[in-house]
């Protein structure tokens, strides 16, 4: 998500830090003495040594005292540098052996069994593997003959090119040295290499490949030249410039990172000092005017004279804080509601502790949704609203619609809409790698050792591998490498400030959803009711993005599916977060509009039209439909539920 800065120094010494000249070794002494004794007589013909071209003695002559000063500064830098990673090496040794129960155990990721499989299938058909060496070889000789080219002729066509918006090798080193584009070149073709083997594998159970796959591209990832201070050019030259300065600030970032983690890494993606909740980000005006154990009801202040007469309900996700959805005014969406006429209700719901472990999925519908339902009814007099689910909060409204159908209640929510949320986990992603037995088991003990509540560094560390290039490794190069403070980043700010999850309602989604798939499959069972998508028949409008790694646009699609009523499927460009709180007034990415729902995605993308710009207006004007007439704005606090304490209240201030 975050950018780095730009180095700031010269681009251009790259080059000669790249071929620099070691000093000649030394040759090895022979073992044998007596066979290499001269006489007087063989040394008085010896001729005269010649000087060894690689080294000059009297080269330190030249240096000037502000020369001999820098390498003194450099060396002492270095050598702090040495003497803290081996204290940091012994210290985070130390307390891995001390085997702390609330950590997560790395045994629960032994894959061996699978990547024996998968490696068994490889090489057992001797062509396929063949044709991958082959290819690879043709790659390393075009290679080494397109850089001998660039050397003689100062310039060459790459023979292997990274993806598109792959952010590592943004540096001009990585494309105008020849070396460091050489390493580049050599690491892709690699990269490229293994994880097509694994990914062209046949005859394995899917599950399993998928996870040899997402391993195989963690440790590729891992690899990159980009994440060593010896093979990444903006490393060297930060070392230069700063006179290794850089690496004892990255070492005593490293270690901050590691005593607020208590012995485990918790690295630090931005300035948590850098904003404050309520002033900087959730600052939008309102009134919390309902509160129960599990979540508060905040109403917003109106922002026009009138507004639409049926009020707009929003439950985000409790995987994350709800102000995702009201950070600073210029990309606000509760605050651009208001601003088109809506009355805007929103659930901010508990950062629970382990007093609310045995709370279930059923208890946040009914004493969270339903009771939000009631008192927004309560307020201001409205038999039903237009609800808004957002992630898990959109898996849960889902099911919520299937039981209000159920119990002849429908009429409740007059219009639905889903922001990146499944009902539908066949194609949930990656995270389907996080729900295996073995990981089940370990989520399990983990929450029981934190009694009873999945803290949400675990929560958080999960989601970033899922990026892990631009979510772990950027800040690992960034933090440690370059020595540099994280920046201030909302984004990220949002994304460091995690919530905990229930025990009960959490292992309870992970095996109902993710392994089972049961909601789209019309197999729960909830208050005597069995919850099926198909009888819901209220109008939809839901919401996927193209590049969404959490909630996969297809899974989306496969969801949408399901429902028995009017539903209109719209795909915006970005991903999980940036497709959803994308302000029109940014005039950023676009999104595609098809009111069919054919069988497939991909007759639904053909017959699409891309429009550039943000979706909101699209589904401002779906929710106009819905929301009834014009009637006198509603003022927080002044209708039948009265202020309790002004936006964003005291849920959303918990920290983990």
């Amino acid at each position: 998500m975050a950018e780095e800065k730009k180095s700031t120094g010269t681009r251009k010494k790259s080059a000669k830090i790249a071929t620099a000249r070691k000093p000649a070794r030394p040759a090895a002494k022979d073992q044998n003495p007596e066979a290499k004794k001269v006489t007087p007589e063989a040394e008085a013909t010896k001729p005269a040594a010649t000087p060894n071209p690689g080294f000059d003695p009297s080269s330190f002559n030249a240096l000037n005292p502000a020369d001999i000063e820098a390498l003194d500064h450099m060396s002492r830098n270095l050598m702090q540098a040495a003497l803290k990673s081996q204290k940091l090496m012994s210290d985070s040794m130390r307390k891995a052996l001390e085997g702390k129960v609330e950590f997560p155990d790395t045994g629960a990721i032994n894959s061996t069994p699978e990547f024996g499989e998968v490696w068994t299938k490889i090489v057992s058909d001797p062509e396929k593997m063949m044709n991958a060496q082959a290819g690879l070889l043709r790659g390393y000789l075009d290679l080494w003959t397109n850089t001998t080219k660039r050397f003689l002729e100062g310039k060459s066509d790459p023979v292997v090119s990274p993806e598109p918006g792959d952010k590592r090798w943004r540096s001009e080193d990585w494309s105008e040295n020849p070396i460091f584009d050489a390493i580049k070149q050599s690491y892709l073709l690699n990269q490229n290499f293994l994880m097509g083997l694994v990914h062209g594998v046949e005859g394995v159970d899917p599950a399993v490949q998928r996870k040899v796959e997402f391993l195989t591209k963690q440790m590729v990832d891992a690899m990159a030249p980009t994440n060593f201070a010896l093979t990444n050019p903006d490393v060297i030259r930060e070392t230069m410039q700063s006179k290794g300065e850089n690496l004892t600030k990255g070492l005593a970032n490293l270690a901050s990172d590691l005593e607020a983690g208590g012995g485990r890494l918790a690295l630090t993606q931005t300035d948590m000092e850098g904003f404050k909740v309520g002033q900087d980000l959730a600052a939008t005006e309102g009134k919390v005017v309902f509160r129960n154990e599990i979540f508060e009801l905040i109403h917003y202040a109106p922002l026009t004279e009138t507004v639409k007469q049926r009020p707009l309900l929003i439950a985000p996700p409790w995987i994350n804080k709800f102000y995702i959805m009201d950070m600073r005014e210029k990309n606000s969406m509760v605050r651009w509601l208001s601003q088109q006429g809506f009355s805007v209700y929103l659930i901010s719901w508990v950062n629970p502790g382990p007093e609310l472990k045995d709370k279930t999925f059923q208890d946040y519908i009914e004493d969270g949704l339903f009771v939000a339902l009631d008192a927004v009814k309560e307020d201001t007099g409205e038999d039903s609203v237009n609800a808004v689910g957002y992630c898990i909060g959109g898996t849960m409204l889902a099911s919520a619609l299937a039981l209000l159908e159920a119990r002849g209640e429908a009429d409740r929510i007059a219009s639905a809409t889903f922001f990146a949320a499944q009902t539908d986990f066949e194609l949930a992603g990656d995270l389907l790698l996080f729900v295996d037995d073995a990981w089940f088991k370990e989520i399990n003990r983990l929450m029981e050792a934190q009694g009873g509540v999945l803290d949400g560094r675990t929560m958080s560390d999960t989601f970033n591998l899922l990026r892990s290039n631009d979510l772990v490794w950027s800040f690992v190069v960034s933090n440690y490498l370059l020595g540099r403070q994280p920046q201030a980043f909302d984004l990220l700010y949002w994304n460091a400030d995690q919530t905990r999850m229930p025990q009960t309602l959490h292992l309870w989604y992970l095996d109902n959803m993710y392994r089972k798939n049961r909601l789209s499959k019309g197999e729960i069972e909830m208050g005597g009711h069995t919850l099926r998508l198909d009888d819901v028949k209220v109008p939809i409008f839901m919401q996927a993005s193209r590049d969404d790694h959490i909630a996969p646009y297809p899974s989306v699609y496969r969801g949408a599916k399901r429902f028995g009523g009017p539903v209109r499927f719209m795909l915006a460009g970005s991903g999980h977060i940036a497709g959803v709180i994308n302000h029109p007034g940014a005039n950023k990415y676009q999104h595609w509009v098809n009111k069919d729902l054919p069988d497939t995605v991909e007759e639904w993308l053909e017959a699409a039209e891309e429009v550039p710009g943000s979706w909101w207006l699209e589904w401002r004007d779906w929710l106009y439909e819905h929301s009834g007439k014009d009637v006198p704005a509603r003022v927080p606090g002044e209708g039948k539920l009265k202020a309790i304490c002004d936006a964003p209240g005291e849920y959303v201030l918990v920290r983990s």
